[in-house]
């Protein structure tokens, strides 16, 4: 069964920081692009960064660069999303996917999910 599983969201005040963690099963995440996306209430969910599976290339949306850190290790099938200098503002759901194909950020690009785990910055 393949399956997708984050974890690691929670509240964190402004300025702090957190590890997600996207933990695969039922397949192997070295052959697949692994992107994060999130969704605010009321808002689209919206790609914010992606690993490509040919090359380890990174992509980060504007709102996030600098700021978020994509990484992923083979041997432990999980990927991650590191989030430092949290805003409010980016307090949503945070959602994993994969794609066999490459980074892009429309969400039909992508074929599997995960649950979502929230995040809650505030003060």
């Amino acid at each position: 069964q393949v399956q997708l599983v984050e974890s690691g969201g929670g509240l964190v005040q402004p300025g702090g920081s957190l590890r997600l963690s996207c933990a695969a099963s039922g397949f192997t995440l070295d052959s697949y692009a692994i992107g994060w996306f999130r969704q605010a209430p009321g808002k689209e969910r919206e790609g914010i960064s992606c690993i490509s599976r040919y090359d380890g290339s990174t992509y980060y949306a504007d709102s996030v660069k600098g700021r978020f850190t994509i990484s992923r290790d083979n041997a432990k099938n999980t990927a991650y999303l590191q989030m430092n200098s949290l805003k409010p503002e980016d307090t949503a759901v945070y959602y994993c996917a994969t794609t066999e194909g490459l980074c892009k950020w429309a969400t039909t690009n992508w074929d599997s999910w995960g649950q979502g785990t929230q995040v809650t910055v505030s003060s």
